[in-house]
């Protein structure tokens, strides 16, 4: 919104606040700045019209009616009382709640909207800190990049377009999907929508995610069934569909990554890209979070087996590498996962 329309809509809000009578367009006009700018009667009827829109869309309760039955012209006013909010007085469960939702978000899209909120319960006198019990300290992790845009896109209404690889498969697929909500389930968080290519309800791990999120088609399409339950979805389709342990084969360059070997068990050893070391395996409840703690080992350790678990952790590295290559542009052939058939055999 442009400055000098920000400016005329707040004056013509206090405007209608500060009277009790119903003010005409043609007083408005008067005594409104801005409106005096109208080079013609019709330009600032428009301008008006639009304003009213504007007012009406922000929430803001504007009145027509008329002083006397005589007035020959509605006039407008906006009643302090269906405008101003009323106290805040929360119980003090309530207040430990919203104290706990501000710490609740490990995440900067969220962060700044909760401390906002924080801010203005202080304005209204509600102590919120001081209710929260300080031994709690909840983290919902937002560390996806597909959250932010997916949240945005369920919140717009707007179809989505983005690459998606499965739970068995190392093909990455391209998905349309009518997002109907982000929820977060047992760790994880899933987009609940309409997969127009498979013409039904689906969910999808954002962790699986890859690539950018594209926005198709225009805001609003999209209005999500108001029977359908997202975490019962997800619970019923999603989670417990998959197996709760994964056995991965890793190889570990010698005397490399202890902590990872501490948790694995060795079963063989191998040269690969002329560095010795060790055949490991180890057992993974969440192997696409496991990806990340992996891939800190940088070229130390390879993923043999799952073939999905190599991926995603070659594709952590990369993005890593892409920020910090060597002067020459070279890489270590471990750490970009390029070997031969014969190393990986």
């Amino acid at each position: 919104m442009a400055t000098a329309r920000a400016e005329r809509l707040v004056n013509l809000v206090l405007c209608l606040l500060s009277t009790r009578q119903y003010l005409t367009a043609d007083r408005i006009r008067a005594i409104v700045p801005g409106y005096a700018d109208a080079p013609s009667d019709e330009a600032f009827f428009r301008m008006f019209e639009r304003d009213k829109a504007e007012l009406r869309d922000l929430g803001i309760p504007l009145e027509t009616g008329r002083n006397a039955l005589a007035d020959p012209v509605e006039g407008y006013r906006i009643a302090r009382r269906d405008y101003e909010l009323g106290d805040i007085d929360l119980e003090p469960d309530e207040a430990a709640a919203v104290g706990l939702a501000t710490r609740l978000w490990d995440s900067p899209e969220l962060t700044g909207a909760a401390h906002g909120a924080l801010l203005k319960l202080r304005a209204a006198g509600v102590d919120v800190d001081q209710a929260t019990p300080a031994v709690v300290e909840p983290r919902v992790r937002t560390s996806e990049p597909a959250f932010a845009p997916l949240l945005a896109a369920v919140q717009a209404g707007q179809v989505v377009r983005f690459g998606y690889r499965g739970q068995s498969s190392v093909q990455v697929r391209e998905r349309t999907v009518e997002p109907w909500g982000v929820v977060s389930w047992r760790g994880r968080w899933y987009l609940v929508g309409h997969d127009r290519d498979r013409a039904a309800p689906r969910c999808f791990r954002l962790s699986r995610v890859l690539g950018e999120v594209r926005l198709v088609g225009r805001p609003g399409a999209v209005q999500p069934p108001v029977d359908v339950d997202l975490l019962q979805f997800v619970a019923r389709t999603g989670a417990d569909a998959e197996p709760g342990t994964t056995t991965a084969t890793l190889w570990v360059a010698e005397d490399r990554a202890h902590g990872l070997r501490r948790r694995a068990r060795t079963v063989g050893s191998r040269t690969v890209a002329g560095v010795p070391g060790d055949l490991v395996e180890i057992d993974l409840d969440l192997p696409d979070t496991a990806a990340s703690w992996i891939a800190g080992f940088g070229p130390d350790v390879l993923v043999l087996q799952p073939d999905t678990l190599a991926r995603a952790v070659r594709e952590r590295l990369l993005g890593a590498l892409a920020a910090r290559l060597d002067h020459d542009g070279s890489a270590h052939p471990v750490a970009t996962g390029h070997l031969t058939a014969e190393e990986r055999a």
